[in-house]
């Protein structure tokens, strides 16, 4: 059992369990009722994705240390009390089923999923 992260709208790997959509928006042009055999996710968790405002600087992160402020302030959002729950939960999940969690971003380097590992790792999570 493991949580994979994966890039939504990629195709699913065998046994990738449940997908759990982590972005602040749904997939544009594309009915709800698609967004499953689409490849995006089965569930929408949007709490975990960051902020309107935190998801703008992260998109114009070009270079290091404007990278590392990014991940600083999605930390610090995610050490809220109800998204550490939901992390947790996630966590605890990864140990009885699979489960993927995942965003449309090309790069997971400089994508919120690449720190959304590290806190599920940091949380005991099992990883794929």
């Amino acid at each position: 059992m493991a949580i994979r992260v994966v890039r939504l709208g990629s195709p699913r790997r065998a046994g990738e369990g449940m997908r759990i959509g982590t972005v602040r928006r749904p997939p544009r042009g594309v009915p709800k009722a698609e967004f499953a055999s689409r490849d995006f996710y089965d569930v929408w968790l949007p709490e975990l994705a960051p902020s309107e405002e935190l998801l703008k600087q992260g998109r114009t992160a070009d270079d290091e240390r404007s990278w590392r402020a990014f991940v600083r302030r999605y930390r610090a959002e995610m050490s809220a009390v109800d998204r550490r729950h939901l992390l947790d939960l996630l966590a605890a999940l990864s140990r009885q089923t699979d489960l993927a969690v995942g965003c449309y971003c090309a790069d997971e380097a400089r994508c919120h999923r690449s720190v959304l590992r590290e806190l599920l790792a940091e949380r005991g999570a099992e990883l794929a």
